[in-house]
């Protein structure tokens, strides 16, 4: 075990895994207060989740979405941020160990808060991510902008209509908002921005597939905005299939299976999306091991009303790993709840009893999905809204959780330029973003070098210019 270490000023010392929204929110209700904190993240940056499938359809760059950890919190006095894979928690020597590389630290604590989010899930065919990326990483929406981009620039080189099919051919795995909201994007992109750009095919002609196994898209939105989102969806050109079970998924096809008479269909597809699913961090399961608990399903921790875990009163779970009362897997879970830890461990540091503590009440402030430019569905309790003021109300409350000024201006102009004008000026792709499966480049491939790429491949590289 490495030498542990821990801040040298005397105050209690609280660890937070992850910068995500319940991290970062933790992080900032404990500024100004009398302890120190250590934020370990595998990143660098704050992610804004919520907006990944903007930057694969190239509204926005990975920057407004993406700020620097350090840059969000340099103001912070009593924070110290490290970038490390958290690779062993120990409750009960109250201990956090990190690696970087060969640089392997453990930090003790006295209080932590566990914010690692989620990972995409493929439901045990995890072999499909090789075939159809989620969108969980800046990683993923850059991957997934260099296949979109891909297929059609491929689809520009081939004079053979079935391959050329196949490349304009989109599908897209879950109708949750993710997969509603980049189906529309996707469909806008064909349909406008792309319009005059390519010689040889005219990319109105793609076809964008939307396969979810519920009966509806945004099941959680209710039945009639659904049915509206399905309906706006289909005015845009978009395949929305229902009912419809994904069972395999290989590098030209997606096979799925119909829950309502059974039959099973093909689609020829070169570029695949999954956003069907989620899992939460392994560190979940680390920890409900140690604690006597089971993880569930999707392995989120069994959390106490005080977002504690067993009898561990100085450990918190937040967000996407907590299974308490059916809450969702949503930003607000996770701010509410980082900022409620926080809250706890302020009290307590302050001289507050433990037994003091009020059960964690979540607020729910409502969901929202865009569907196209002008056009978005939201649910705050019994009231939904639809179309434009949908869309006005997305982009007030999106703007509002952005973080820094600067993310705030840049974004709203670039909603303001997608509004009025087709053109998406982030659809940049490098050689770095595929692997040759997908029939570009291996990462730290040189840009030369494919040989070992398939044939057809190797061939369209001649064009690359």
């Amino acid at each position: 075990m490495s030498e542990v270490y821990r801040p040298d000023g005397g105050r209690k010392h609280v660890v937070i895994i992850g910068s995500g929204f319940g991290g970062l929110f933790a992080a900032h209700e404990l500024d100004n207060e009398d302890v120190d904190i250590t934020l370990i993240d595998r990143t660098n940056h704050h992610l804004f989740q919520p907006l990944l499938y903007q930057v694969a359809t190239g509204i926005l760059s990975s920057g407004e979405i993406a700020p620097s950890t350090r840059q969000v919190l340099a103001r912070q006095d009593n924070i110290d941020v490290i970038k490390g894979e958290v690779t062993d928690i120990n409750l009960a020597e109250q201990t956090v160990t990190a690696s970087l590389g060969h640089y392997q630290t453990t930090y003790s604590y006295d209080y932590l808060i566990v914010a690692a989010g989620a990972n995409q899930s493929y439901f045990g065919n995890d072999h499909f991510a090789e075939f159809a990326p989620g969108m969980k990483t800046i990683d993923n929406a850059l991957e997934i902008r260099a296949r979109i981009v891909g297929a059609f620039e491929r689809a520009e080189l081939t004079r053979d209509p079935v391959e050329r099919e196949k490349l304009l051919t989109f599908t897209i795995v879950g109708a949750g908002p993710t997969g509603v909201e980049l189906a529309g994007q996707l469909a806008e992109m064909a349909h406008r921005t792309l319009a005059d750009e390519y010689r040889h095919f005219a990319p109105s002609s793609a076809k964008i597939v939307l396969l979810d196994g519920a009966p509806q898209v945004l099941p959680p939105f209710g039945k009639r905005l659904g049915r509206y989102t399905q309906r706006q969806l289909e005015k845009l050109g978009v395949t929305v299939k229902p009912n419809s079970i994904v069972t395999n998924v290989d590098e030209n096809t997606v096979t799925y299976k119909s829950t309502v008479d059974g039959s099973e269909h093909t689609i020829n597809s070169f570029c695949k999306i999954w956003s069907a699913g989620v899992s939460a961090s392994p560190l979940g399961k680390l920890i409900a091991d140690q604690a006597g608990l089971e993880v569930d399903r999707a392995g989120r921790v069994p959390v106490n009303n005080d977002l504690t875990v067993g009898t561990f009163s100085n450990v918190f779970v937040v967000g996407d790993m907590i299974n308490l009362n059916g809450l969702p897997g949503v930003a607000q879970v996770a701010i509410q709840g980082g900022e409620y830890a926080a809250e706890q461990i302020a009290a307590e540091v302050s001289g507050r009893e433990e037994s003091a503590r009020e059960p964690f009440d979540y607020i729910d402030k409502g969901s929202m999905a865009t569907i196209s430019r002008f056009s978005a569905v939201a649910k705050m309790g019994k009231i939904e809204v639809t179309g434009f003021f949908g869309w006005v109300l997305w982009l007030l409350v999106h703007v509002m959780y952005l973080v820094g000024f600067r993310n705030r201006f840049v974004s709203i102009v670039s909603w303001g330029i997608n509004a009025l004008s087709k053109k998406r000026w982030n659809l940049a792709v490098t050689r770095q973003q595929l692997h040759a499966r997908t029939g570009l480049l291996k990462l730290g491939r040189s840009v030369d070098d494919d040989s070992d790429l398939p044939i057809e491949v190797r061939e369209t590289n001649q064009y690359k210019g």
